[in-house]
């Protein structure tokens, strides 16, 4: 089978790649000249584990092959996949400009029966926007079939995802497109991988709903880490307590600073403002949004609070930049806020990524980029772990101590013992612990 994946950004480029690996022979198209040329030689423009080699593997083996001619590969293809960018407007609806503007040119370039499939994250009701896009455009008449099937992908962990999901989800209307989807996913039943097969609006709306059940997790165990902080109880111990409960589970229980990337704080916006327009009210969803920026705000001022407030002229320093471990995403990333705000009060701030750093440059080209956490850590009056990269989780704390200026150590992902730290030499400041 041949397929076409529009837009190469982080969703489109592991789905090609991923859908390459299995046997499939991939066109993945994009308007950027310069991107699609770097891709040509296996160069993966973004930080994803194990993505780079699949990539060069399959371009090898000539399943997979990049252009900037979106004719080309609508023609070749019988499943298209739309996979461009959804951002956020000012209001926090998806902006669905790219997913038109997609759905036109495939109209243009149709000549025989497509499946075309959403693969973007989108509103309830796009697929039924995009068919009539497309009729409307439409050369002379052509059959097709539009499908929904949103990517569930973790960054960080998206080739994993891809190869063994938890579940595939196909929204349709045709047999005959459910069918040639489930052909295109054949090699996921091998190992019995769940599929659920719906309709259309039901699909979309399963992304929405499942990303921001798992941003209330997370919003639900950072207010509960304030009032363990308030009452003197251990909030690892309460979560890992309440994930022992099978109705509960133990994943996204973890207390820190907040989510952030490119998808829960979009989606979480998505849906609320979805629900406003149907005139109906997600109040638990508002809340999650509402209690994650408490979060950020609350953890930002215990840094400050420990300087009794004026950290003019003091040197922080910050480990980790992007949202989230093995990925350079800084996309609402907690540690862009700390930075902002401390900055503002003119800490001079120091910071050491092992992905994110170059990303970060472009926001802020003045503060200090260090090579390692024990560059960072030099002539440091404060400490503040904010991702938890694997590196950081098992640092010589007497070296840091010795190499630092001040006492201060803020954990922000609760990732060291605090007893430990504090027999370091260390004032230490966790996330919901005593």
């Amino acid at each position: 089978m041949h397929i076409a994946i529009i837009g190469t950004g982080y969703v489109g480029l592991v789905t090609g790649a991923c859908f390459a690996e299995f046997g499939v022979f991939v066109t993945c198209v994009d308007k950027d000249q310069e991107k699609i040329e770097k891709l040509k030689k296996g160069i993966i423009p973004f930080y994803e584990p194990g993505l780079d080699d699949i990539v060069k593997r399959n371009l090898k083996e000539d399943r997979l092959k990049f252009t900037t001619q979106i004719d080309e590969a609508v023609n070749e293809a019988l499943v298209i996949f739309i996979a461009v960018g959804t951002p956020p407007r000012g209001d926090g609806s998806a902006n669905l400009e790219y997913v038109k503007e997609v759905a036109k040119e495939i109209a243009k370039n149709m000549t025989s029966y497509k499946v075309i499939v959403t693969k973007s994250t989108v509103p309830v009701g796009t697929g039924a926007k995009i068919k009539e896009i497309i009729r409307q455009n439409l050369e002379k008449p052509v059959e097709f079939d539009i499908v929904s099937n949103p990517e569930f992908l973790r960054e960080g962990s998206a080739v994993e995802d891809f190869i063994r999901p938890n579940r595939v989800v196909i929204g349709a209307e045709s047999e005959q497109a459910i069918a040639i989807m489930k052909d295109l996913y054949k090699p996921l039943y091998l190992i019995e991988t769940p599929f659920v097969i719906t309709d259309i609006p039901t699909s979309e709306l399963i992304k929405y709903a499942t990303n921001s059940f798992l941003a209330t997790k997370i919003s639900f165990i950072n207010e509960i880490s304030a009032l363990c902080e308030a009452v003197g109880a251990n909030v690892n111990t309460v979560a890992k307590a309440m994930g022992l409960d099978g109705r509960i589970g133990p994943k996204f229980l973890h207390a820190g600073i907040g989510f952030g990337g490119s998808c829960l704080p979009k989606d979480t916006m998505a849906i609320v403002k979805i629900a406003e327009e149907k005139g109906v009210k997600l109040n638990i969803v508002k809340a999650a949004i509402e209690a994650n920026q408490r979060q950020r705000e609350r953890l930002t001022e215990k840094i400050i609070n420990a300087f009794n407030n004026n950290i003019d002229g003091k040197v922080i320093g910050i480990l980790g930049l992007s949202f989230k471990p093995n990925t350079d995403d800084i996309r609402e990333a907690p540690a862009i806020y700390i930075i902002q705000i401390l900055q503002k009060k003119k800490a001079i701030i120091k910071v050491y990524d092992p992905a994110a750093m170059e990303n970060t440059k472009n926001i802020f080209p003045e503060i200090v980029y260090c090579s390692d956490a024990y560059s960072v850590a030099k002539n440091a009056d404060a400490l503040v772990v904010v991702t938890e990269w694997n590196q950081f989780r098992n640092l010589d704390l007497e070296k840091l101590k010795t190499l630092m200026k001040g006492d201060l150590f803020f954990d922000f992902r609760n990732i060291y013992d605090p007893q430990r730290v504090k027999q370091s030499g260390f004032k230490y400041f966790g996330v919901g612990r005593h």
